[in-house]
């Protein structure tokens, strides 16, 4: 049996419009604790693009041109087990608390998950057992992981435009 995970810490401000949720951070995040630490993960890129940034800037400035957009960062995995980094390698899981985090974070609009794990999860271990706020936006996106190697980047590009409406 591997050992109990505990993923990173939620990345938000106060104001933030737009939360991104992940399922677990993998092998890499959490052994560096940044968000989306794989080379080969589209995150970054993506959201350089989608924000207009620099990907190269360091991992403290892009999280910081993502905050200063109101775009809020988590998982809704809090702890679990995994082998690997593969999300379907997970057993064990345990949903973060999101109550206190909409209670903290109340003017999220809507939520994109990062992949089909993400919202697998959100969906069995979330709606329906912890409080959400009313009329907030669910948005199923690609994975940008690169075990997700089936849509091109300019096809993820255009589904996580998607989030456009809810950036400052």
């Amino acid at each position: 049996m591997s050992a109990l995970l505990r993923g990173l810490a939620a990345m938000a401000r106060p104001d933030a419009r737009l939360l991104i949720l992940g399922s677990m951070p993998g092998a890499k995040s959490l052994q560096q604790q940044q968000y989306y630490a794989h080379p080969r993960n589209a995150f970054w890129p993506l959201m350089a693009r989608i924000l207009g940034f620099d990907p190269g800037l360091s991992y403290s400035d892009r999280l910081q041109a993502m905050l200063s957009r109101r775009v809020a960062l988590w998982d809704v995995i809090g702890y679990c087990q995994r082998q690997g980094s593969l999300d379907s390698a997970i057993t064990a899981e345990q949903a973060n608390d999101f109550g206190r985090f909409f209670l903290l974070h109340n003017k999220i609009e809507a939520i994109g998950f990062n992949g089909g794990k993400a919202w697998q999860c959100f969906r069995r271990q979330v709606i329906g057992k912890q409080p959400l706020p009313d009329g907030l936006q669910l948005i199923p996106l690609p994975s940008t992981s690169p075990a997700h190697a089936s849509l091109s980047f300019d096809d993820k590009l255009q589904q996580w435009q998607k989030i456009s409406p809810f950036l400052s």
